[in-house]
């Protein structure tokens, strides 16, 4: 326990100095900041001493020092229009430093999250990523917010009411400063019990965004399986625990306050029994006991503000460090110095001894050779969980090899830059993904700079102007969200037209067809027939009449090549390819 409560503590001083980090650039504004609530103080602590001296004018029946009065009053009226000017640039200045630092910090996650590698994205739920880059920066920002808008004016209030009431009586003062470490020790104590509830809370949250975001991204498959029972008890446990969690971080932050509170109470009390005794006895006037119960009541006030801050601080601090965890993930290996920049790549690859698997001592990919010449067609089929989809990975180097090479024109990939690697293939999935925007920006994904003319083109040849023409707003058309407006083979004629627009020198299809009909599927193929000419290509595929016409077949099983050759060669071997075909022949007849 001790050495947990230790960790705690050395992670906590370490994400303090992170955000100290992002807070260095705006040096001048907290300055200013500064400066600004040190006037706010100083003008508010000022205001019990003029206070003071009006009582004191104010002697008795007959005996009221209107010339005095009237300057005290105005004195306390100027002070409060200069304070309430400081303090409202002040706050501008506190809003300003932390909405930046939080842009600051949000960009920087989201660029890292486009440099981490494709393995760290499978590992984590999508509802935890974005709940780390949206809620938690939300969570830290207000806590930051807090933490320049009440903890500089509160630290400043109370170094301000010691100085001021040592002016007045020291021993009294005294008082004051023996009795307030019980606040502390009290504060400290409840801030510990917090952090650890928003802690869990913070992760609990992220959970629970990833289930929601999974349950509603596949709400038709819930409903089909009939599963939505199953889905509510598994969303109410989560929801109970962040339930719990909540409560608990809650109830210890809540009892900060009342229990300070009583401590300032009876800080308040003892002062003014102190008071009335040196009043008596002649070492305070009247109006100084006022000003000093003033300064009393100033001075505990600040420390309820500041252990409500802490409090709230505990729970940004909690989300920072998860930020901060994601922020810290490695990135994809550095491309070296020297890397190759493909400009026309002939489409010459080779894979040589090639092993690759995605869980340490669970084998995938062993030992694969293959060798491709420029504008082959080369097809990939095999049963589920062969290693289709996990060689067009390597291919586009989402994932390195282990062990063996890639090569393209005679380059091995790792020395390749990324860009040029990637932008070389034209991709087109089995699984679509369309952006929230225009079906021309969609089009257009790959070159945004293309004509109209040049984007209808390559709707045309995907067999998709027919269908965007029938769209209310044509080519100007807004998808939404995922492309819930579009029906699955829509998309896919969308995401093809994307290919057929950018003309890449090498292309995969990973069941680029399997969301359209029959008749369009035929002119689909036409197309790719004329797009395949002369690139390298690799099409993966389950329905084997697809493929009949590739230069080489490959055939995949537990992550080797089995056969390879043409559809005619293998069928004669009747070996694994041949009864593939012919049970899907069968199946079809």
């Amino acid at each position: 326990m001790h050495k947990e409560t230790s960790d705690k503590k050395k992670n906590n001083k370490k994400t303090l100095r992170r955000i100290l980090h992002y807070i260095r650039p705006y040096t001048a504004l907290v300055v200013l900041s500064l400066l600004l609530s040190a006037l706010t103080v100083g003008l508010t602590l000022y205001i019990p001493i003029l206070t003071g001296r009006g009582v004191d004018y104010i002697v008795g029946e007959g005996q009221v020092d209107f010339a005095g009065l009237m300057a005290v009053i105005t004195g306390i009226l100027l002070s409060i229009a200069v304070t309430a000017a400081a303090q409202w640039i002040m706050n501008h200045i506190n809003n300003k430093i932390t909405y930046r630092i939080v842009r600051d910090l949000r960009v920087q996650a989201f660029n890292h999250l486009q440099e981490l590698p494709l393995s760290y994205v499978d590992r984590h739920s999508s509802g935890d990523l974005l709940s780390r880059v949206i809620t938690d920066i939300d969570q830290f920002s207000d806590g930051l917010l807090l933490g320049f808008t009440q903890l500089f004016t509160g630290v400043a209030t109370i170094v301000g009411t010691i100085l001021f009431m040592l002016g007045i009586n020291p021993w009294i003062t005294l008082v004051v400063v023996v009795l307030s470490p019980m606040s502390f020790l009290v504060a400290d104590f409840i801030s510990k019990k917090s952090f650890t509830m928003f802690k869990k809370q913070s992760e609990t949250r992220g959970e629970l965004t990833g289930f929601t975001n999974e349950m509603l991204g596949g709400i038709k498959v819930v409903q089909a399986f009939g599963h939505q029972d199953e889905a509510n008890k598994e969303f109410d446990e989560i929801n109970k625990r962040l339930s719990e969690y909540s409560l608990k971080a809650t109830f210890f932050s809540s009892i900060t306050n009342p229990a300070t509170r009583f401590m300032y109470s009876a800080i308040y009390a003892g002062v003014a029994i102190a008071g009335c005794f040196s009043v008596m006895g002649g070492m305070l006037t009247v109006g100084q006991l006022s000003s000093f119960l003033s300064y009393t009541n100033q001075y505990t006030k600040p420390f309820n503000d500041i252990t409500g801050v802490l409090t709230e601080f505990q729970n940004s601090i909690a989300s920072a460090a998860r930020v901060f965890e994601l922020i810290d993930e490695p990135t994809a290996p550095a491309e070296p110095a020297d890397a190759v920049v493909l400009t026309e790549p002939e489409g010459r690859i080779l894979l040589k001894d090639v092993d690759f698997s995605y869980t340490p001592g669970v084998p995938l990919i062993q030992d694969l050779n293959l060798s491709v010449k420029p504008g082959q067609r080369i097809a990939i089929v095999g049963p589920t969980g062969c290693g289709k989809t996990t060689l067009i990975n390597l291919l586009m180097r989402f994932y390195d090899v282990q062990k063996g090479s890639i090569q393209v024109d005679g380059h091995d990939i790792r020395q390749i830059t990324r860009h040029s690697l990637r932008t070389s293939y034209g991709m087109v999935l089995q699984e679509t993904w369309l952006k929230s925007a225009s079906i021309r920006d969609n089009i257009a994904y790959g070159r945004p700079g293309a004509s109209l003319e040049e984007i209808i083109e390559a709707a045309r040849k995907a067999h998709a102007h027919s269908f965007i023409m029938r769209m209310p707003e044509g080519y100007d058309t807004i998808i939404t969200e995922g492309g819930g407006n579009l029906s699955q083979g829509q998309k896919q004629l969308l995401c093809i037209a994307r290919i057929m627009l950018c003309l890449p020198p090498m292309l995969i299809l990973d069941e680029a067809t399997s969301s359209i009909d029959t008749m369009t599927e035929i002119r689909i193929q036409r197309a790719f027939e004329t797009l395949m000419r002369g690139r390298t290509s690799f099409v993966v595929a389950h329905r084997l009449s697809t493929i009949q016409t590739a230069d080489v077949i490959l055939v995949m099983n537990k992550g080797r090549i089995i056969e390879q050759g043409t559809h005619q060669e293998l069928l004669a071997k009747q070996g694994f390819y041949a009864d593939l075909y012919y049970s899907q022949f069968a199946a079809d007849s």
